[in-house]
């Protein structure tokens, strides 16, 4: 099994990030003219871990930097077998921050791992399987991001101005889409190709998915609004994009959202989503700002035609909807730390995209954590909704105790 990390304030040691369990770095330094660093990785949960997304920071191997640079650095096993790695500039300097890979663990075990430079004719290893990330100005602006797992997409202001004003081919939503894949390797560009071909192609599926999702007005999966009232406010389409990184282990990027009114205030978010390889669950961080207190930032998955089973469990922060979809089924999943969810409610209604499965969080410094996604049974993932369950519950448990990882 595969799963993801990172949960704020409850615990402290998480980034931001994948299954699979955030890091927490252990303080240590390389020595001066130390051809190697030795990185020791624990996982202290009660589940094993598999593809879990360990981050260095950089100033932990600074000096190795500095003699052989970024490119020509590598981490191995304990066997000797390189392992697919990812730097990272956060900030957009030009200056990486931070250093990706990723280990699998036994619940309880230890890995140790070698930072070394390449040797000669040693080439960097690599993967059919990868994270991407792109705004799509061909299909209007969708903003659309993948793994090897799952599939994503929400739509930009152009999208929005042609529902506005009456013309084709527009989409009025900040919710989010699933794209349902069920092969490994990428597929935005392939798809999005056809579909310039064809229009509607990604809507067929030929033998790698497709996308059969609605979304509407509704939260799609993972999508926010503001509870007040007995009524959810909305933004519309996101106003502007930031793409942060896309490699082999992870994709990260920014999307805004003008501000929109809530019951007399105006709210504005800014959105950080990441998506790690090996991961069925993307991670959202919602940054909130109003000029009035905003308790009910609030998470929802859309219920369509109510077809489906929820299962809401406030005590773990896991909540679950396992709905039919055209000839499968399809679970989807919202994990969160349990101890900022202040309600949760199936909420149940007559008009269309009303329905959904609601999670109101309470922010901490204006942010809000949790991640959300899928599981489709024609993928091959999950067999029926007692795998999906299992999957998100060992999520969940992996987020509460991160890789305990030191750096000598």
């Amino acid at each position: 099994m595969k799963y993801t990390k990172h949960f704020g304030d409850k615990f402290p040691g998480l980034k931001v990030g994948t299954f699979l369990i955030g890091a927490a770095v252990m303080l240590g330094s390389c020595q001066e003219n130390k051809d190697t660093v030795t990185i020791e990785v624990k996982n202290p949960a009660a589940v094993a871990k598999s593809a879990a997304t360990v981050e260095i920071p950089v100033k932990k191997l600074q000096s190795l930097i500095e003699k052989y640079g970024t490119e020509k650095l590598v981490v191995t096993d304990s066997e000797g077998g390189t392992l697919l790695n990812q730097w990272v500039d956060l900030d957009g300097d030009q200056t990486m921050d931070q250093w990706l890979f990723q280990v699998d663990l036994e619940a309880g075990a230890s890995g140790q791992y070698t930072v070394r430079p390449l040797k000669e004719g040693e080439v960097q290893p690599s993967s059919k399987q990868q994270t991407f990330s792109r705004f799509v100005p061909e299909r209007t602006d969708d903003y659309t991001w993948e793994n090897d797992r799952v599939a994503f997409r929400t739509y930009g202001p152009d999208a929005q101005r042609r529902i506005e004003q009456n013309e084709p081919g527009g989409t009025l939503s900040s919710g989010m889409d699933c794209w349902l894949k069920r092969v490994d390797y990428p597929i935005i560009d392939k798809w999005y190709k056809e579909n310039e071909e064809n229009v509607g192609a990604y809507h067929v599926d030929t033998g790698e998915g497709y996308d059969p999702y609605h979304v509407g007005s509704s939260r799609g999966i993972g999508g926010i609004g503001i509870w007040e009232n007995d009524s959810l406010y909305t933004s519309r389409n996101f106003v502007d994009y930031k793409r942060i990184a896309v490699g082999p282990i992870r994709t990260i990027f920014e999307l805004t959202y003008a501000p929109w009114e809530v019951n007399g205030k105006m709210v504005s978010e800014t959105k950080r989503i990441s998506l790690d390889l090996g991961s069925n669950l993307t991670h959202f961080e919602s940054t909130v700002k109003s000029d009035a207190p905003v308790p009910n930032v609030t998470i929802g998955i859309t219920l369509h035609q109510k077809e489906g089973e929820v299962s809401i469990n406030d005590e773990a922060g896991i909540y679950r909807y396992w709905e039919p979809m055209d000839n499968s089924e399809l679970g989807l999943g919202v994990v969160v730390d349990p101890a900022k969810v202040t309600a949760s409610k199936d909420h149940r209604v007559d008009y269309r995209d009303g329905s959904q499965l609601l999670v109101m969080a309470k922010p901490a410094e204006g942010k809000v954590s949790y991640y959300a996604g899928f599981g489709w049974k024609k993928s091959g993932q999950f067999a029926n909704a007692a795998e999906w369950d299992a999957y998100l519950e060992d999520f969940a448990k992996g987020l509460e105790k991160p890789l305990e990882v030191s750096v000598k």
